[in-house]
C-alpha cells in the first residue's frame, strides 16, 4: 500500500493540513490543523508573501508534530484552465504527443508558460472521437506553490487543482448514484471552485473570485469595525456591549449571500444551458463559508434545489485521541485537505 502523504491545503486565508496513515482497517486521520494568513498573503491563488505562508506552514507541522515531509497541494483561480475536449481516437502514446499541440488551440496561455495535464473520460463517444479534461496551470504559479513548500522544509509531490480535490473527498465519504448529477461548491475566502460531477465524471469547472472575504470585508465597511470583529460577527460568534449580534448584520450577509448565489447561479445557468438533458439532484458546500446559513438560503432560492454542507470526516476513521468537537467545527474548510491526503505518487 502506498505511503499515504500530507493534504496541504493553502488557501487565502489559512494553511490547513490533514494527516492520514495506514491501518489494518484502512486510512484512519491522525492529524488536522489550521494556521491562519494575513490579509492579501495570497491573492486571487497567486503567493504575494512566501515568508509568511512558509512560516504559517512551519508552525503547522510543529503544533501537529507532523513528521512526515511528503504534501499534496492544490491551486485554483484564474492562473489554471480547466476544459473538457474532444480529440480523435488514437494510441495513448499518440495522444501524449499531441496533447501540447491541441491545447494550443483551448487555453489562452502559450504552451511553453503552462504545465499541462489530461484525463481521459471516454475512450469513444457516438461520434467515435475521445474526451478528455484537460487542465493547463501557469508555471510560475505551480512553482510559486511548490517554492514555498520546499522553504518550509517539506517535499511537494503532487500539485492537483482545488476543484479535483474536492471531488476526491465527496466521492470518498459519499454514495453516489451514476446517473446523479450534483454540484459541489467550495467557498473559499477568495476564489470558489464549482464541480458538476455526474458519477464519478467532472462535466463542469470554473473558479470564480468570489468568497467568505466579500461577506467580511461588506461587514467591516457598513459597521466600521476591525476585520477581527467582522469576522466572528459573519459567523455569529460575536456580541455587541448588549448581548446580542447588530441586526444590521444579518441584513448586511443576506445582501452579499444574495450576490454569492447569484454568481454561483449564472455558473450553473451556464452549465445547464449547454447540457439539456442533465438534471441536477442537489448542490454540496464546503468551506469555511459554507457554514453561514443565510448563503444556504440565498443558494436554496435562486437554485430550487436542496443544499447540504459536506462532512469531510463522514466516512473517515478518526483517531480517538483527537479533538472530536474541533474536527466536527471545521469539518467543512478540511474538504480539499481530505481529497489532497488521498492522492499519492503518480496516481492520476
Amino acid at each position: 500500500m502506498a505511503k499515504p502523504i500530507i493534504g496541504l491545503d493553502i488557501g487565502s486565508s489559512s494553511v490547513k493540513a490533514v494527516c492520514f496513515k495506514n491501518t489494518k482497517k484502512g486510512l484512519e486521520l491522525r492529524a488536522f490543523g489550521m494556521e491562519p494568513l494575513m490579509p492579501q498573503t495570497i491573492v486571487d491563488g497567486t503567493v504575494m508573501d512566501q515568508n509568511a505562508v512558509v512560516d504559517a506552514i512551519r508552525a503547522l507541522w510543529n503544533r501537529l508534530r507532523i513528521k512526515s515531509k511528503d504534501v499534496a497541494v492544490a491551486i485554483a483561480g484564474h492562473s489554471v484552465i480547466i476544459k473538457k475536449i474532444n480529440v480523435p481516437k488514437m494510441s495513448s502514446s499518440q495522444l501524449a504527443e499531441q496533447i501540447p499541440y491541441e491545447a494550443e488551440h483551448h487555453i489562452p496561455f502559450a504552451k511553453d508558460d503552462v504545465e499541462l495535464d489530461y484525463e481521459v473520460v471516454v475512450e469513444e463517444n457516438m461520434a467515435g472521437q475521445m474526451e478528455l479534461i484537460l487542465v493547463a496551470a501557469k508555471k510560475e504559479v505551480v512553482q510559486d506553490y511548490a517554492g514555498v513548500v520546499r522553504d518550509a522544509g517539506l517535499n511537494p509531490i503532487v500539485v492537483d487543482v482545488a476543484a479535483f480535490a474536492t471531488q476526491n473527498a465527496f466521492e470518498a465519504n459519499y454514495e453516489l448514484d451514476p446517473s446523479e448529477t450534483v454540484v459541489l461548491i467550495n467557498i473559499g475566502a477568495s476564489i470558489s471552485n464549482i464541480n458538476i460531477i455526474k458519477g464519478n465524471v467532472s462535466l463542469f469547472t470554473r473558479d470564480v473570485t468570489i468568497g467568505g472575504n466579500a461577506l467580511t470585508e461588506e461587514i467591516q465597511k457598513q459597521l466600521s469595525v476591525s476585520q477581527d470583529e467582522a469576522e466572528a460577527y459573519k459567523v455569529g460568534g460575536s456580541y455587541d456591549e448588549h448581548g446580542v449580534v447588530p441586526q444590521e448584520v444579518e441584513r448586511i450577509i443576506e445582501g452579499v449571500a444574495d450576490v454569492m448565489a447569484g454568481e454561483f447561479q449564472r455558473s450553473l445557468d451556464f452549465f445547464l444551458a449547454t447540457s439539456a438533458d442533465t438534471e441536477v439532484s442537489k448542490i454540496c458546500l464546503s468551506g469555511g463559508t459554507a457554514k453561514v446559513s443565510a448563503l444556504h438560503r440565498a443558494i436554496e432560492r435562486r437554485s430550487r434545489l436542496t443544499v447540504e454542507v459536506i462532512d469531510s470526516w463522514r466516512r473517515v476513521k478518526v483517531d480517538p485521541k483527537l479533538d472530536s468537537g474541533y474536527l466536527a467545527a471545521h469539518s467543512p474548510e478540511a474538504l480539499v485537505g481530505v481529497g489532497l491526503a488521498l492522492r499519492s505518487a503518480n496516481d492520476k
